[in-house]
């Protein structure tokens, strides 16, 4: 049987049933990556070699009788900046083209622990800084659906993989929609957290206090199996909190009586109207399904945008300060003093995109723009936390479009960049108010590609965004359409 269009679930339960092995899966997902990866050029470092010895490790502790866990023997692979010891971590950029991390990401840790296979990192926007997966120093990806079209960003990589079969899931970050829009332009499920439900820690940082790891799949149960896997306290990374775990378990509770809102605002101009028809299909499906569906306005949206890039790019600043050509990552040959070496190796070590990003939050973090600028967008975030959280008074989950258009052609949002910050609009607010988000297809545009539709929960209810997206694909099988038409 091919089990490249299996769920990793499914791969998990015909391994612990005897019917394939996990070197067998990891042998099927090379072959499937050499077939069409060319094309969609989803990976950016592989190790089969040492997959391989994992996956007779694994292998022979299932045939022992160990219990390790629902995903034991899946091959997957985790976004190139996510640290791995064994595998060089380079974060899409010149700047990190040759790091190799000394450690392993808590997240990686944990899925090891479970019998995880990894077999390598995914393509990505330089340092998670794009909506396209463009902007890489290894080369765009292209979108399964469409080589034309660009397979969304800065998790592009992760979510192209999970389309063209190339493995059954991944991991991402999410700064401001990064997993969710990928999954909404290519036809997969991408699982946002809570903040500080999943460790950060061995996640090269681009916004701290926004960043968050999450699994991309074909489905909601193995997203809700992954964050399982990956979710809890870590002792190295101080944002995170105790969480509460069986979100697999706790789909087979349905959602009757759940308490859908579905703000106006969301559907106001600018939104495709094939999005907004299938996003407005959802909302009957799952009225169909027994939950409650009601109308609301949600305030602060407009305000979404200007707040994130602002405190996004004031920490980016921050946090890529640390490469500078002297501690580690791209040094610039011959510079004549420290000077000109820090600004030639900061010059030809970053993109375009992310020295632009930089020089915003230098301008807005710099003396006399501080509280013109940085300060009134913290208090933005509180107002937009605030408006959530009266929202959530009355409903338990918020629907909405994950991205205003499909996928977009391959060119067309650099050059514009305003315009590519803007098709952020229905994913950054979630960042800023730390809450759960989950994407999933819902339907197709005129054109045949998928359309993505979101469920934003409360702080914590995790369980509550994933039952409600797996309620709605028992209920339909658009998730179940992942191969990609141009494969």
């Amino acid at each position: 049987m091919n089990y490249t269009q299996s769920t990793a679930l499914e791969m998990a339960r015909a391994i612990r049933e005897g019917k394939v092995t996990s070197p067998e899966l990891v042998q099927a997902a090379k072959a499937r990556i050499e077939d069409v990866d060319g094309s969609i050029r989803a990976m950016t470092a592989l190790d089969w070699e040492a997959a391989m010895r994992r996956a007779e490790e694994v292998q022979a502790r299932i045939d022992r009788g160990e219990d390790m866990g629902r995903l034991a023997g899946v091959p997957m692979a985790i976004k190139d900046n996510i640290c791995m010891r064994g595998l060089p971590a380079a974060c899409g950029s010149k700047m990190l083209l040759e790091f190799n991390p000394p450690y392993d990401a808590t997240a990686v840790d944990k899925l090891q622990g479970a019998g995880a296979v990894i077999v390598g990192h995914t393509n990505m926007d330089e340092f998670a800084m794009g909506s396209t997966t463009e902007t890489s120093f290894h080369g765009a990806t292209h979108n399964p659906w469409n080589l034309q079209k660009t397979p969304g960003g800065s998790s592009g990589g992760s979510a192209a993989a999970v389309a063209a079969c190339e493995l059954p899931c991944a991991l991402g970050s999410d700064t401001g929609g990064s997993i969710r829009q990928p999954a909404a332009f290519c036809g997969v499920t991408g699982f946002k957290p809570t903040y500080g439900a999943v460790s950060r820690y061995g996640l090269i940082a681009y916004a701290s206090s926004l960043d968050q790891i999450g699994p991309l799949a074909r489905d909601a149960a193995d997203c809700a199996a992954i964050y399982d896997i990956i979710h809890g306290k870590d002792v190295h990374d101080a944002t995170t909190v105790d969480s509460v775990c069986g979100a697999l378990d706790a789909l087979d509770g349905g959602i009757c009586g759940l308490r859908v809102g579905v703000p106006e605002e969301y559907f106001a101009k600018g939104l495709d109207e094939d999005v907004r028809a299938r996003v407005l299909e959802t909302a009957e499906t799952l009225k169909g399904l027994g939950a409650q569906v009601e109308n609301f306005s949600l305030g602060m949206v407009k305000y979404a945008v200007p707040a994130y890039y602002i405190l996004a790019c004031a920490e980016a600043s921050s946090n890529l300060s640390r490469f500078d050509g002297i501690k580690y990552g791209y040094r610039a040959d011959e510079a004549e003093d420290i000077v000109s070496l820090m600004s030639r190796s900061r010059t030809e070590g970053f993109g375009k995109e992310v020295r632009r990003r930089i020089l915003l939050g230098t301008f807005v973090l710099s003396s006399g723009y501080y509280d013109a600028y940085y300060v009134k967008a913290l208090k933005v975030k509180a107002l937009i936390k605030q408006a959530f959280d009266a929202a959530f008074a009355k409903y338990d989950v918020i629907l909405s479009p994950a991205a205003p258009t499909t996928a977009l052609g391959i060119g067309q949002s650099l050059s514009d960049p305003l315009k590519m910050y803007l098709g952020d609009i229905y994913t950054v607010s979630v960042n800023l108010a730390g809450l759960p988000a989950v994407t999933f297809p819902c339907g197709f545009d005129r054109d045949g590609m998928p359309v993505g539709a979101q469920l934003i929960g409360p702080a914590h209810g995790d369980k509550t965004v994933l039952r409600a997206a797996d309620a709605f694909q028992r209920a339909t099988r658009f998730h179940k359409m992942t191969k990609g038409g141009a494969l």
